[in-house]
């Protein structure tokens, strides 16, 4: 599913869907980016019984090619402190940290 400033993909094996990326453009600032739009990979899952096998890879390129066709120069990501498997796969898909930050939310 597309839209102007978004994109899902949905990965599957066979017929059955095993996994989604989620991506969109940023106009705000972006850590570590010096452009603007910036492609932004909002979310990316794949069914633990399907990982290692080259298809988060997969989505991760179609999400990269939709936001170097909308005329991004630079792409990035986030992902919580604690989550080592996500840190492995974006440094082994050749993103850089860029920096850590602490989000602080409250009731008013």
């Amino acid at each position: 599913m597309e839209r102007e400033d978004a994109l899902l993909c949905i990965q599957y094996d066979e017929e059955y869907p095993v996994g989604f990326a989620q991506c969109q453009l940023r106009y705000d600032y972006v850590e570590g980016c010096k452009s603007s739009p910036v492609g932004y990979l909002e979310g990316i899952f794949i069914r633990e019984e399907f990982r290692r096998k080259g298809y988060a890879r997969d989505l991760l390129k179609q999400c990269e090619k939709w936001a170097s066709e909308k005329g991004c120069s630079e792409f990035a990501s986030d992902c919580e402190w604690d989550n080592t498997s996500s840190m492995r796969f974006h440094l082994a898909e050749g993103f850089e940290e860029a920096g850590r930050i602490l989000c602080f939310a409250k009731k008013i």
